[in-house]
């Protein structure tokens, strides 16, 4: 049911202000158009054992998430809020199936490990060819990786700050949209966004904007190609690239167990 803008208005206040579990309802129901699109732009072609519903019951659950935690009065707009945690919602319901073979992962891990080894030796992102070498691998192989990596690692801003490892930690897409979601307040809130913000500002330009347009503009991989004249593929693997190096950048501020 699509609410007016003053019912949807008068709903925020009856359920923050009255706690009316019907104004939530409402809430919920006004907004869930939000859980299908974000799905639907998010996982364009399902792992095996996986359906559509099972996007969609994990969005809901972060759509409810953001109108119980959400404030009217602070100036951010919810669509922004909602998006970020049902995305998240999605993502760690992908993370905790472990969908990815065992085989690949371990190559994924050598791969990382390799871009990293490279970039400490040179002082540069290392090419597809010196990883391949420094891998005993085909050019062809180490691209497939790259891609593979990307499609597997969307989860990874929140893997930079060690957001996974207990119930107590704030995932970063919580705090880029409600600084109070910060772990120990606004201040250490400030600071990693800060930390972070200057490892994005550190990457070359199309790793930068990468970042930019699918972790703060919510674009997909295949949107971002068309935005900068590139393939789906090359997207992948500009945002394998930026990971690794965001990686190296908080581990040199030991920040992040990496």
């Amino acid at each position: 049911m699509a609410l007016s803008q003053e019912q949807l208005q008068r709903s925020w206040v009856d359920f923050k202000v009255y706690k009316d579990p019907s104004a939530r309802g409402n809430l919920i129901n006004h907004y869930s158009y939000l859980v299908k699109i974000t799905a639907g732009r998010l996982v364009t072609s399902l792992p095996g054992g996986l359906d559509r519903e099972d996007l969609i019951g994990a969005g809901v659950i972060g759509l409810v998430k953001s109108v119980d935690q959400f404030d009217p009065t602070r100036d951010v707009k919810f669509e922004t809020y909602a998006i970020a945690l049902v995305r998240g919602a999605i993502l760690e319901m992908l993370r905790e199936e472990d969908w990815v073979p065992r085989s690949i992962r371990e190559k994924l891990r050598a791969l990382d490990k390799a871009f990293l080894k490279l970039e400490t030796e040179h002082g540069r992102n290392p090419s597809e060819r010196e990883i391949a070498e420094f891998m005993g691998l085909s050019d062809v192989e180490v691209s497939e990786l790259l891609v593979r990596m990307g499609r597997t690692n969307v989860y990874s801003l929140d893997d930079l700050l060690g957001s996974n490892n207990g119930d107590d930690n704030v995932p970063f897409r919580d705090m880029i949209v409600d600084e109070r979601a910060a772990p120990e307040g606004e201040t250490e809130g400030r600071e990693i966004r800060r930390l972070l913000g200057d490892g994005i500002d550190k990457l070359p330009d199309r790793e930068r904007l990468v970042v930019a347009l699918y972790y703060f503009e919510g674009l997909t991989f295949k949107e971002i190609g068309k935005v900068l004249g590139v393939s789906e593929s090359r997207v992948y693997q500009l945002h394998t690239q930026a990971m690794a190096r965001l990686r190296s950048f908080m581990k040199d501020q030991h920040k992040v167990p990496v």
